[in-house]
């Protein structure tokens, strides 16, 4: 991805949690950093001065995927701002609890539009760009570790999230020719606000029910991030890197099923 112009990597939902931690670290690898809120803009202006103080450049913009067609024409927007782009991270994410005979028509889609209608449009746009420059490019899809393994009680996001799995595989079949590489990263329990976690909770919680015995750090997911956009990742696509303490391995949500 070698280019005379600064490297520009934009990550939707950075106001917060992993995905302003990954607005960080790719800043400090180097990237002008995209920033995206949907409802936080105050959080949205923390990432991008924590950006600027690493000494990159940092644009914000709202961008509400709940209507993935003109959520993608705020992304759109942001990369014209920055005249091209290198990395997308689609960090944004919906989940609307309800069991399977219980979810609703309205809610299960709301949750496609956000985690699949979502990756699709905005990668679309991003990769159609990256193709245009003619000097490849990386996608990264922040999924969840419920794309491998079923979230009881949470029928929309389940499906949802393996959808974004299935699409991950097969952008990267299709964006390989172009030097394009796309990968998901799935994290388990991440001490995030959505949690109503503090980074500082990652190493002071106890989740005894996961093997690790913690929630996990935002640096743990955002690092993930940062070397699939290295030049040491050049070899890895269609992937999809689950980041979970060991909740895999024990799957304690399923106790007494």
């Amino acid at each position: 991805m070698t280019t005379s112009q600064s490297k520009v990597a934009i990550i939707t939902a950075s106001d917060s949690g992993i995905g302003s931690r990954c607005a960080e670290m790719l800043a400090e690898q180097g990237f002008d950093i995209g920033i995206t809120w949907r409802s936080d803009e105050e959080g949205a202006q923390r990432t991008a001065q924590r950006v600027r103080e690493i000494g990159r450049r940092a644009e914000i913009i709202q961008l509400d995927l709940a209507d993935p067609e003109r959520g993608g024409q705020s992304l759109q927007q942001l990369i014209d701002k920055f005249g091209r782009i290198d990395v997308l991270v689609n960090n944004a994410g919906a989940n609307f609890k309800a069991d399977f005979l219980d979810v609703t028509y309205e809610d299960w889609r709301k949750t496609f539009a956000v985690d699949v209608d979502g990756v699709f449009v905005c990668g679309q746009i991003a990769a159609r760009k990256m193709v245009e420059q003619g000097e490849g490019g990386r996608i990264i899809n922040i999924t969840s570790v419920h794309e491998h393994t079923p979230l009881p009680g949470s029928v929309a996001y389940t499906a949802a999230k393996h959808a974004a799995g299935g699409l991950t595989k097969s952008m990267a079949l299709s964006l390989l020719p172009h030097n394009i590489l796309v990968n998901a990263v799935a994290p388990g329990a991440i001490a995030t606000p959505m949690n109503k976690m503090t980074d500082e909770d990652a190493h002071q919680v106890k989740m005894p029910e996961i093997p690790a015995g913690r929630p996990g750090d935002t640096h743990e997911i955002a690092s993930m991030v940062a070397w699939l956009c290295s030049e040491w990742a050049t070899y890895t696509t269609g992937q999809s890197f689950i980041i979970d303490g060991g909740f895999m391995l024990a799957n304690p949500q399923f106790k007494g099923y």
